[in-house]
């Protein structure tokens, strides 16, 4: 017996630019395998025939057209010729020739032949054709690089052929068979290339790898590709793609299934799906619950609710019945991720198709029970029963506790009851369900006997048992029991958790047990515990119990010393006492802390002197303040900006416009926040002139966005100093900011910047305003009526009335103005009108009203009607002021009724008035009407001498009184002096 295989790979087709012969054995030639091989140039001819029931063989040799004669051999003999053109083999040491292989001839054996071949040989071939010989045309034409494969198989029978001929040629192949063994590769089993040994003697995985060709069978490419699967994911794809190119997937299920378990692990979601679509099409695969459920197992792994569920849809779609197995893996992985509409979805498509999973039911009463749905755990214990499932083990823990997490003690020893009659042996979680549900329900002589029973059964109590056993008798405040329980979880050699700690702090804080609290800190440090978490659970306990002034003297015995070392600790500890306002502990903190951040500990500073401000204590934040590491090369901005605040809450302006000078020395940038503090504290203290100029600063720097608040101090400034053109641009600067206009700041853009914008704007934010369905309140519906009346649009004065009066917000000065507009407008009626129904409303006609309409009737010469006023005025005992006289001197002055005009002036200083600037200015006036110019020229030096200083109009008044009375070389005089003055 032997075996000869020889494998030539694409390398073989550049020995054709080889001179001459090209016989080699040269090991850098190398096949698949990493195995050395002899070729040639010349072709191989094979002819295979069948005579007299015996096969024979005929080797030609293309080169020499020589022919080889083999003598019969017994029908064990097979031979199978997979050829590549232009590389075959040697045989027989023929001289190489130039001739081509024009023929190929394939011998398939009949399956009856297979059974002699040798064991390992059995399942490799695999009959082409089913007559005995087949030939093909064209063998050249071949171009894909598979390898030239000669086999020949021999097995020797007994028999008493004894030809020499027979000896010599047995020989022959007996020497080439032993050739071959030496250096070629070993035979491809697909039974051997999985182990570990025959990897390790040929070459390693990569080389084994490699030996596979476009010409290997499909089994074996699975091999390979299931062995990649299981190293590496990547690889596998890989593989897998090549094997699609080279055509090995058609109806191969097997390197489908193996490459949607690759994807899976990589989580390559989208390609699983294409890859499921190319199953069904291109290898006319039905999809099955298998093939679905290593997806849904590498979702539920990975805890993927959303992924899980998404196959699970698209199996239900694709008409794939789900088995048990599919719902197991699902609930499991609803249950972990607690996914209550997906589980709910899927446990009742379970029990429409009568699957029954008992592990869906655990799963679903689980998830009910973790979120507090116990009428929802119980309906699926109930259902259970109906639906004839037996319950495993498993389940009755779980219903143990559902009913021992909702407080059913009796139901819960029922189940346990019944879980022992089934034969099922009550372990240590059961017990420990139990007790805990004991212990939520402060039944603690039910949780001993539990214990006492759980130890009668044999069993030792764990760690789960002491800490259920420790929050029992902690919830139900028996303080000796709960420590008992403590000490004898640390004696077991268990570590208590952080929910027994708590429950020590807290009860220990109930019981004033210091010494016992100073203990259980040890042994949370001794834990491992944060300091942050510790000072945490001893505040909250101490708060609860109403006792935070203990606390220093706790700490001081504990871990006073590792806060001061940790920042964070630190901070909650001061945070604790602001809070209770043990201002001096927290100053004593600061002072004693042990760390070195110089930002966080401004940050904390802030924080105490925040919370005197809030609490009105400025002293204590002033005595902070002062304590705290300052650098007045980098002073921290915030904590000075609250420091101005806090002072100018205390009236103490020079203190807090020092800081603000010692920010600006600094050279710091100034963010908004403090602009905004700053302009707040010169528009309390009426500074409204520095306010202006920290606001032109504020302008100059160009990455700064005023807020609402902001803004709206501005227009206030603004209006104030009746800075017309910087409120117009305060207005647009608001549009371009992008700020959210709310009601207040359409009320401070109206009231402040109406009379420096155009009218049409103005009447534009004020509809604006009302389509928003935001309120105006008086002063707005005011400021509108004037600008409307000033503007003499009465139709919308009317309408803005109209909405006062009937939202009540009309008062005395809403119906001065719209009596001004009438009469500024000569609509007597109306006004008069207005007057009338400002009496029936209950408002007395005021001085302004009545100065309105003096001034409306003495414009338009109505004599009898201004002098009515004028009684009505007397009658109501309404006492004039200076507008009052000034228009009657006026009227009077442009009549030139001189007499009227100095009975006017005697009572306006009778009544304890002094003239004012228009006083003075009317009087010039109505001298010059009269042609009194000395009287005129009089006037002015009266102005100086009472210290109001002339204007414009006075000497406009002058030079039109000279003027009129032909005296132009003094009028020439005054031009020329008011040139010289620059008015």
């Amino acid at each position: 017996m032997g075996s000869l295989r020889i494998f030539v790979t694409s390398d073989v087709y550049e020995s054709k630019r080889t001179v001459g012969s090209f016989r080699t054995s040269d090991p850098n030639v190398k096949d698949w395998s990493g195995n050395s091989f002899c070729v040639s140039q010349s072709g191989v001819g094979l002819t295979v025939r069948r005579w007299k029931g015996e096969y024979k063989y005929t080797l030609r040799c293309m080169d020499s057209f020589t022919y080889q004669r083999l003598e019969r051999f017994p029908k064990t003999f097979a031979l199978r010729v997979v050829f590549l053109p232009s590389a075959c083999l040697n045989w027989c040491n023929l001289n190489p020739g130039s001739s081509r292989l024009e023929y190929i001839l394939i011998h398939a054996l009949e399956r009856d032949d297979l059974s002699s071949l040798q064991p390992e040989l059995e399942g490799e071939f695999r009959p082409v054709v089913e007559d005995n010989a087949t030939l093909m045309k064209g063998g050249c034409a071949l171009t894909s690089p598979v390898s030239t494969l000669v086999e020949l198989h021999t097995c020797h029978q007994k028999s008493n052929v004894g030809k020499k001929s027979e000896r010599k040629i047995w020989n022959r192949v007996h020497v080439m068979n032993k050739v071959a063994q030496r250096k070629v590769s070993k035979e491809f089993s697909i039974r051997k290339v999985g182990s570990s040994k025959y990897i390790r003697n040929n070459g390693g995985f990569e080389a084994v790898l490699s030996a596979i060709t476009p010409e290997s069978s499909s089994k074996q490419c699975n091999f390979i590709l299931k062995l990649l699967e299981q190293r590496n994911d990547e690889k596998a794809i890989h593989f897998f793609e090549w094997m699609k190119s080279n055509g090995k997937l058609k109806n191969n299920v097997a390197a489908y299934k193996l490459a949607l378990r690759a994807l899976a692990r990589k989580e390559d979601w989208v390609g699983a799906n294409l890859l499921l679509q190319e199953m069904t099409l291109a290898s006319d695969f039905e999809l099955d619950s298998k093939t679905f459920n290593q997806l849904i197992y590498a979702c539920a792994k990975r805890r993927l609710a959303m992924w899980g569920a998404k196959w699970f849809r698209l199996m239900l779609q694709s008409g794939v019945q789900p088995n048990v197995s599919t719902i197991g893996m699902l609930m499991g992985l609803y249950q972990k991720t607690t996914n209550l509409s997906e589980a709910e979805f899927t446990f009742s498509f379970m029990r429409s198709c009568n699957l029954q999973c008992v592990n869906a039911y655990s799963a679903m009463v689980t998830i009910y029970t973790r979120l507090g749905l116990y009428n929802k755990s119980e309906e699926i214990i109930c259902l259970m029963d109906k639906d004839g499932v037996l319950p495993n083990f498993e389940n009755w823990l779980v219903r143990l506790n559902a009913y021992s997490q909702r407080g059913k003690l009796d139901e819960a020893e029922s189940v346990l009851k019944s879980m022992t009659e089934a034969g099922f042996i009550p372990n240590i979680v059961a017990y420990n369900t139990l007790i805990t549900g004991y212990g939520r329900m402060s039944n603690t002589k039910a949780a001993e006997e539990t214990f006492q029973c759980l130890k009668g059964a044999g069993l030792e109590p764990d760690e789960t048992t002491y800490r259920s056993m420790i929050e029992g008798f902690g919830r139900n405040d028996n303080y000796k029991r709960t420590l008992w329980y403590y000490e004898q979880l640390k004696s077991a050699g268990f570590q208590p958790n952080s929910s027994n700690f708590h429950t020590m702090v807290n009860i220990q804080a109930r019981h004033d047990d210091e010494k016992g609290i100073i203990q259980t800190l040890r042994d949370m440090k001794n834990a491992g515990c944060q300091y942050s978490s510790m000072l945490s659970s001893l505040l909250q306990a101490y708060k609860k119990a109403g006792r935070v002034e203990v606390i220093p003297s706790i700490l001081q015995n504990s871990f006073y010393e590792d806060i001061l070392l940790d920042p964070t600790a630190c901070s909650i500890l001061v945070v604790a006492y602001v809070q209770k306002s043990l201002f001096v502990e927290a100053l004593q903190v600061l002072k004693d802390k042990k760390w070195e951040d110089s930002k966080f500990e401004e940050n904390l500073y802030h924080l105490l002197i925040c919370s005197f401000k809030e609490e009105n204590q400025y002293e204590n934040a002033i005595k902070t303040f002062h304590q705290m590491p300052k650098s007045e090369q980098n002073p921290n901005m915030q904590i000075t900006c609250t420091m101005i605040g806090i002072y100018c809450a205390m009236n103490k302006f020079s203190q807090a416009e020092n800081l603000y000078l010692m920010l600006k020395d600094s050279g710091i940038s100034f963010d908004m926040i403090a602009y905004s503090v700053i302009v707040r504290m010169y528009m309390k203290a009426g500074s409204l002139r520095d306010a202006c100029l920290v606001l032109d600063k504020m302008e100059k720097q160009n990455d700064i966005v005023p807020d609402t608040f902001l803004f709206r101090d501005m227009l206030r400034i603004y209006q104030q100093c009746s800075l017309l053109e910087k409120l117009a641009n305060a207005y647009y600067w608001i549009l371009r900011s992008g700020v959210t206009w709310d009601e207040q700041m359409y009320i401070c853009v109206i009231n402040c910047c109406g009379r420096a914008l155009p009218i049409d704007e103005v009447s534009r934010l004020f509809d604006e305003m009302l389509q928003c369905g935001y309120a105006c309140n008086t002063i707005t519906f005011n400021v509108m009526l004037d600008i409307y009346g000033k503007a003499g649009v009465l139709r919308k004065a009317r309408r803005v009335f109209s909405m006062a009066r009937k939202q009540g917000m009309a008062d005395v000065i809403t119906y001065n103005t719209i009596i001004a507009a009438y009469g500024q407008s000569k609509d007597f009626k109306s006004m008069r009108s207005i007057v009338h129904r400002m009496e029936i409303s209950g408002f007395p006609v005021s001085l302004e009203a009545y100065n309105c309409m003096l001034d409306a009737y003495g414009k338009e010469d109505l004599t009898e009607e201004f002098n009515d006023i004028l009684r009505k005025m007397k009658k109501a005992s309404c006492s004039s002021d200076h507008y009052t006289y000034n228009i009657m001197m006026n009227i009077y002055g442009k009549k030139g009724w001189i007499e009227e005009v100095s009975q006017v002036l005697a009572e306006l200083k009778r009544h304890g008035l002094e003239p004012d600037l228009y006083s003075y200015n009317t009087l010039i006036k109505a001298y010059g009407v009269a042609g009194m110019v000395e009287e005129a020229v009089n006037v002015v030096q009266e102005m100086r001498t009472k210290g109001v200083e002339p204007d414009r109009v006075t000497y406009t008044n002058i030079i039109a009184a000279l003027q009129r009375n032909e005296k132009f070389l003094e009028a020439i005089k005054w031009s020329l002096w008011m040139k010289q003055m620059g008015i």
